[in-house]
């Protein structure tokens, strides 16, 4: 485990430190191959490229899965605050992590996507 991503949890509100850590030991049960690292000063996860970040606030944990992974599961993040970039993730109700699970397993793919057609291109 990156010690960045562990300072980065221990610095954020008091209420929001175990909402995090569990997202990030979900994010890391679910694509254990993925790199911890810290872009945008936020924890982040990459596999093939970026997979998403997440971020901590007083009131809420911002998950960043990408405009693509926005805009694929639009219809389904109508019930949290959203924009083009990040979904809101209110503490004061359970991480949907069935939800999760799906936004990390369409990025996973869509990276692998990119990643086969690069290989392609370059032969």
């Amino acid at each position: 485990m990156n010690p960045q991503i562990t300072s980065y949890i221990a610095s954020c509100p008091q209420q929001t430190q175990a909402h995090l850590n569990n997202l990030r030991n979900f994010i890391l049960q679910e694509v254990p191959q993925a790199e911890e690292v810290i872009s945008y000063k936020m924890p982040a996860y990459k596999f093939h490229g970026m997979l998403v970040y997440f971020a901590g606030y007083e009131k809420h944990i911002g998950f960043y899965p990408t405009g693509s992974g926005i805009k694929h599961f639009e219809q389904e993040i109508q019930s949290y605050k959203f924009s083009k970039g990040t979904i809101q993730f209110p503490l004061d109700q359970e991480l949907p992590y069935d939800l999760i699970r799906r936004i990390i397993q369409f990025r996973v793919e869509e990276n692998e996507l990119k990643l086969e057609a690069k290989k392609l291109s370059e032969k």
